[in-house]
């Protein structure tokens, strides 16, 4: 049976995650809340945090700066892109 979850981002029902996709608290709550469309979403935007800011994800800073703008993009005001960011075209 398909995971489907209210999801926070879309403001709809759709398919859920198939597995927690963070440790701890904040990945079991995105589990319950997220949907695959969204969690997609995020990784585009994490994707592009990681480039602009130059960020090396192995670093206890960086990892700790990702999981709060995660909070942010799922549960909060939504995770900004770097001021002067220029989409690609």
């Amino acid at each position: 049976m398909a995971h489907v979850v209210q999801c926070v981002v879309l403001k709809r029902e759709a398919p859920g995650l198939e597995r927690v996709p963070y440790p701890g608290e904040l990945g079991k709550r995105i589990f319950d809340n997220v949907s695959k469309e969204a969690w997609a979403r995020w990784l585009q935007q994490q994707t592009m945090l990681i480039n602009e800011y130059r960020l090396t994800p192995i670093e206890p800073k960086a990892r700790k700066f990702l999981e709060g703008e995660m909070e942010k993009f799922f549960f909060g005001a939504g995770s900004a892109a770097p001021q002067g960011y220029q989409p690609p075209k």
